[in-house]
């Protein structure tokens, strides 16, 4: 008889919780670093490329981070991965310029995006194929949990005890990750020999998903970078820091309730819904007037968006072969940092072509190219679900 998987073993928890401990060290320092590099007294516009240079670093190491995941125990990379998100922590506390802070928003790109990759490929490692798509969505519920709670706690703390505090609770957090990865008895080595494997940039099967999720994120990044400003621009009374908070929030109790349908229903499904509640969400930002307008907005991104993480990542991770499945998850995150960087920059150019009405409207745009995107590949995503 065959015995029952369970997500709740030792293994399965300490890789969610590294999950979240290191995913809280970089969103608890992320809407600070800004402040804080100007604090420091460096000019505006370079404050600004440091905040950027982590994203920078992270998206031209993805394909990298991948085929050492591929290649390497998930145990060693992540322990560096953590490591180098402490040390760069507790290196911002000294920075005492502009270079020095540069030099360490460097190391925690590097760190974080071995973190990513390996945390994310380890915890496919884990499962039985079949419960990939259940395993992503635990796996993204840690992340939503530190991105809602650590934002919003370094936001209101700093406030009272300042920046090098947080950081310090950052840095605690990183260390508290590489903790933790001591406790995994599966280290995830390598089952497959790869040393005749040729470098890959991308993991082809998984750069149809990438692309898509790609477009669908950029409505969310132009929301996060550019929502505050288009809250004053357009005089609301609305209380905008509860946009991502609800999002958050939301996103949580929606990838609780699903868990158990990530790995029955089909890509093709989960696609059709997220593409309605889109157009939803970027048609409820264009007309609000309240905060329930705007809670609801956030609600249905969750859908829209939220959903899409979990089951790109597994999608990605079941139509690539097993012995690429760190490249798979790199690829994904490729997408992910894609959307990250073009987002703030589309959010940028639109008022200066559109009246301030337009703004989300024209972001619309992404939703008969994402469905042209899918119905050009549907029968390979769609049979994903019968790799289980």
């Amino acid at each position: 008889m065959t015995k029952k998987f369970s997500f709740f073993s030792r293994d399965i928890i300490c890789v969610m919780l590294a999950t979240f401990f290191y995913q809280f060290s970089i969103q608890a320092v992320n809407p600070l670093m800004n402040g804080y590099a100007r604090n420091l007294g460096i000019h505006s516009t370079f404050a600004g490329i440091i905040v950027g240079t982590m994203s920078i670093t992270s998206m031209l190491l993805r394909p990298f981070a991948g085929n050492l995941t591929d290649r390497i125990s998930k145990y060693r990379l992540a322990l560096v991965g953590g490591s180098l998100c402490a040390i760069s922590d507790l290196g911002y506390l000294f920075a005492s310029n502009a270079s020095l802070l540069l030099a360490f928003r460097i190391v925690n790109g590097v760190g974080f995006v071995l973190c990513t990759v390996c945390l994310a490929t380890w915890m496919a490692f884990l499962v039985p194929r079949q419960h990939l798509g259940a395993a992503m969505g635990y796996y993204g519920l840690l992340n939503a949990l530190a991105m809602a709670i650590a934002p919003a706690l370094a936001i209101s703390i700093y406030q009272l005890l300042g920046y090098k505090f947080i950081i310090l609770l950052a840095a605690l957090s990183a260390v508290a990750m590489v903790v933790v990865i001591q406790l995994i008895n599966n280290r995830a080595k390598p089952s497959v020999k790869l040393e005749a494997q040729h470098f890959k940039i991308i993991q082809r099967d998984a750069l149809p998903v990438a692309i898509i999720f790609s477009l669908l994120s950029i409505p969310y990044f132009v929301t996060q970078a550019d929502i505050v400003m288009y809250v004053q621009e357009r005089h609301l009374n609305i209380t905008v820091s509860l946009f991502f908070l609800s999002y958050s929030l939301i996103l949580i109790v929606i990838r609780i309730l699903l868990k158990n349908y990530f790995d029955t229903i089909s890509f093709g499904i989960w696609f059709s819904i997220c593409i309605i509640a889109t157009i939803g969400y970027i048609t409820l930002l264009t007309i609000m007037q309240n905060n329930f307008e705007m809670i609801l907005a956030a609600g249905l991104m969750a859908v829209g968006f939220g959903i899409m993480v979990s089951v790109s990542q597994s999608t990605a991770l079941l139509l690539a072969p097993l012995e690429e499945q760190g490249l798979a998850n790199a690829t994904y995150y490729l997408g992910t940092d894609i959307g990250m960087s073009l987002g703030p920059i589309i959010g940028g150019i639109l008022p200066t072509i559109f009246p301030l009405k337009f703004f989300y409207p024209v972001m619309l745009l992404i939703v008969p190219l994402t469905v042209i995107l899918y119905l050009c590949n549907s029968r390979k995503l769609n049979s994903a679900v019968q790799y289980n």
